[in-house]
């Protein structure tokens, strides 16, 4: 009699757990569009409200503008920088764990492929990537 009861009890709890992990994920979504859309939007206000109260205030807000926009650029490039370090380290740690562990076939090449993809982040980080 249990071992009937375990496929069904199973059966309900896969479809419900997905619909609750995929309902909070869409409701975090949602939320998080509205909280990007309000901070855009007070950005605007308080940018045009510095131009209005100002008698050089166009320029002031242009400033103001500008710095969030290469604020915004820096933290992407930092972005891109720390993401190519970890894929390095992930990379070399997997070779070393692959070595370590594998037989007689060099299994432990894989961990090249995190590797190289870190390599190619950092160099864009550090070299390609537009400057201010």
């Amino acid at each position: 009699m249990t071992s009937e009861i375990i496929p069904v009890a199973l059966f309900i709890m896969l479809p419900v757990a997905a619909l609750g992990l995929f309902g909070f994920l869409a409701v975090e979504r949602w939320a998080d569009a509205r909280r990007r859309e309000r901070e855009a939007f007070y950005r605007n206000e308080t940018i045009k409200k510095i131009a209005e109260t100002e008698g050089a205030g166009a320029s002031s807000a242009l400033e103001l503008f500008r710095e969030q926009e290469s604020a915004a650029v820096k933290r992407i490039r930092e972005g891109h920088k720390l993401a190519g370090l970890i894929c390095v380290g992930v990379g070399i740690g997997l070779m070393v764990f692959l070595k370590g562990v594998g037989d007689k076939e060099p299994a432990y090449l894989v961990g090249l492929i995190p590797t190289l993809a870190g390599v190619a982040l950092a160099v864009y980080a550090f070299a390609l990537a537009p400057k201010e």
